[in-house]
């Protein structure tokens, strides 16, 4: 049986166990400082410790830990706030959520805005990915929480950014090889060094997978590749290439709780009868050019496009495509996209105190052809028929942003920001019959998010702040892209969701290498974007009044020893609907009948959840790691019917260093994840019409690997 795990307390026990260990260690002088870290989450030139917002910074190395580097998911252990839900089916991309924001996706990343190398891996309209993340090649990835995460715009509830590896002075090249359960299988090569003034960092991978569950099938090619030019008199241009091909991944759907509790690796009846797929491609090329102009004064522009094509095959019964206002059961966005950024840096001393100032500007646009088909020909099922929609959906969002860094008095800094951004949706309808209507038309969105947060040195080693901001979330094209009255056209009765968010916050340097950081959260949002309908893999979407999101988040960093390093995180979030609403139960929806009262958990959002990794060892020579996960119960439904209980998961690995040589190592790997084997629901598909909610996680497994440097 499925069962709720105490998972949340024993991270926040460790947590009690820890916090004196690491106080203890500060009489010594053994611990490894904590390094000095150039973080761009803020725009600002100053450490992360410095920074009055939760931001926490991950060095990038999956294989370290045994891990084969394909899932985002993997370098987040111990990281507060941030939660990836492993959905056991690459068709949807993992579910990422931040303080709550984002649990509600069916697909993809919604609520936060996504960067690699800068570059926006979020489209305009607020939808992103994080499958191009390529691991191999990174460095380090940043996690943005609270009100300066509005600072970047629209759904902007947290900003992940990932950063590829600058070239080293002296060439390298890795090669690996990963192989584990369900028949899964990853080959990388990353190749890193510098030539005359370019330093380059380019990585290929391929990944195959039977998949844990039948009919999950996937296989996906990534490539990355960043070159750094030094141009000479202080200038410097970033050629960033970045390219993903998926082809024919294969989507089990969700399943009841008696099909879950009968079989959990089943896939539904329908994803084997439609052959319910997806087939995903992006190319995408960034240029980023950086100018020192003076010892105060700096400029950096940046210039990205993009093209991303989808064909994603749905289990629509073809009874429900027979009404002619049905788009079909085959959707085919193809999307052109790009945008430019520009900012200027200042500093210099202002009443004694040192100032940094930020002024940019900013343009995005999505040029997206959309088209549906029948999922059927005849009595063939799950085949491109019949054209049944064809349009044309633009995007174009301008912003204008500043901010103001003021460090005033020795142990005061203050930090302000302000951006304003004006959204444009506009379809063209290009199929037109006599039962369906031109349903062209357009939908302006805008707003002004202002941010203010102000910090106390108390000492040099403790840090308190506060911060207040004001963020909104347009609808993306996938929740405007049907109506929940099952009529033709867009929804563009939905409304902007705007949030208040505060937050108060420390950050504690215990000793030389070990860090701990607190914050207290609260975002109140109005016209809440909620599933109003989730039926045979499409979602429809309302606005649902106000919410409330606040919370605790705790965590702890460093290294405790020589060689012991330490990464721990526990977030306590009270997610629920301040207003009471009516909502469907059936589709299509025309008039919401059912109560939901006031006070109802948000679905999918775990009240505790957080992680703790441990590792030892470094260099050549044993390494050995345990990683201790846990998350809480969720409801599946806005009426609170069902939920998928908690789990705690343990997965230890261990790996061996060879030295071949003085510039050859052999790094071997062995990793079991769900060490106790339990049964646990890994994601869930909110408000799904059919009852299928639960995408069940995988039972133990195993991967070994190989990776060979020289």
């Amino acid at each position: 049986m499925y069962r709720l795990a105490m998972a949340p307390l024993a991270i926040a026990l460790a947590f009690a166990l820890v916090a004196p260990a690491a106080a203890q260690t500060a009489a010594t002088d053994d611990a490894t400082s904590l390094p000095a870290i150039q973080v761009n989450a803020s725009r600002l030139d100053i450490p992360p410790f410095d920074v009055p917002a939760a931001l926490s910074v991950i060095h990038v190395d999956p294989g370290n830990a045994g891990q084969p580097g394909v899932n985002f998911s993997e370098v987040l252990a111990g990281v507060p706030g941030i939660l990836a839900r492993d959905r056991q089916n690459y068709a949807q991309d993992e579910q990422i959520s931040i303080r709550g924001f984002g649990s509600r996706t069916t697909f993809g990343v919604r609520s936060i805005r996504v960067f690699m190398d800068g570059i926006p891996a979020t489209l305009p309209d607020g939808q992103g990915q994080v499958s191009q993340f390529n691991l191999d090649s990174a460095d380090r990835v940043e996690v943005l929480r609270g009100p300066f995460s509005v600072l970047y715009g629209n759904a902007a509830g947290g900003v992940i950014q990932l950063y590829t590896a600058d070239g080293t002075p002296t060439p390298q090249t890795t090669l690996g090889v990963y192989g584990g359960s369900y028949d899964s299988f990853r080959f990388m090569a990353d190749t890193r060094g510098t030539v005359g003034p370019v330093d380059y960092n380019i990585a290929a991978s391929e990944f195959l997978s039977d998949g844990y569950r039948a009919h999950s099938r996937v296989r996906r090619e990534s490539d990355n590749a960043k070159f750094g030019i030094d141009l000479g008199q202080q200038r410097k241009l970033t050629v960033v290439l970045n390219r993903i091909n998926q082809p024919d991944t294969q989507d089990p759907l969700g399943l009841t709780r008696a099909q879950m509790e009968q079989d959990s690796r089943q896939a539904t009846a329908v994803a084997a009868t439609y052959n319910t797929r997806k087939s995903a491609q992006q190319n995408q090329v960034g240029l980023i050019y950086e100018q020192t102009l003076s010892a105060s004064d700096q400029w950096r522009a940046m210039a990205y496009y993009g093209y991303r094509s989808i064909i994603q095959y749905l289990s629509i019964p073809t009874f429900v495509q027979k009404n002619p206002l049905q788009s079909g059961g085959v959707v085919a966005p193809a999307t052109n996209y790009g945008g430019a950024d520009a900012h200027w840096t200042h500093r210099g001393q202002l009443g004694g105190g040192m100032y940094e100032a930020v002024l940019g500007a900013s343009g995005d646009y999505q040029i997206q052809r959309r088209t549906g088909y029948e999922n059927f020909v005849g009595s063939t099922l799950g085949v491109k028929g019949a054209l049944r929609r064809n349009e044309h959906d633009n995007v174009n969002n301008v912003a204008e942003y500043a901010q103001f860094y003021w460090h005033f008095v020795p142990q005061w800094a203050l930090l302000l920001g302000l951006r304003h951004d004006t959204v444009r949706f506009s379809e063209h309808d290009f199929y037109i019959t006599p039962s369906n209507p031109d349903d062209s038309g357009h939908v302006n969105y805008s707003a002004t998010t202002p941010v203010v947060g102000l910090q106390y040195r108390a000492t040099d080693a403790l840090r308190v702040y506060a911060s207040y901001g004001r963020g909104f979330e347009t609808p993306s094209y996938n929740e405007l892209g049907y109506r929940s009255d099952g009529q033709a056209g867009l929804a563009f009765d939905l409304k902007p969701a705007r949030s208040n968010n505060v937050e108060l916050g420390a950050k504690w340097q215990a000793t030389k290498g070990v860090e701990f950081d607190a914050a207290l959260f609260r975002a109140d949002t109005r016209n809440e974007l909620a599933v109003a309908n989730n039926t045979n893999g499409r979602a429809t979407y309302r606005n649902a009044g106000h919410t409330r999101r606040e919370g605790v988040e705790l965590s702890a960093t460093g290294e405790l020893a020589p060689d012991w390093r330490l990464s721990a995180g526990y977030t306590h979030l009270r997610a629920r609907f301040q207003d009471g609403y009516l909502a469907c139960t059936g589709s299509p929806c025309t008039v919401p009948t059912t109560p939901v009262a006031a006070g109802s958990r948000i679905p999918g959002v775990p009240q505790d959840y957080g992680s703790l990794r441990l590792e030892h060892g470094s260099g050549t020579g044993w390494r050995e790691g345990i990683t201790l996960t846990g998350v809480g119960s969720v409801v599946v439904n806005d009426f609170g019917t069902d939920r998928a209980a908690g789990y705690a998961l343990v997965d230890v690995d261990a790996g061996y260093t060879f030295a071949l040589g003085e510039t050859t190592r052999l790094d071997l790997s062995a990793r079991i994840s769900n060490l106790a084997d339990r049964r646990y629901v890994g994601s869930v598909i909110v408000n799904d019409g059919n009852g299928r909610y639960f995408e069940p996680g995988p039972d133990r497994s195993y991967m070994l690997g190989a990776r060979l440097t020289f």
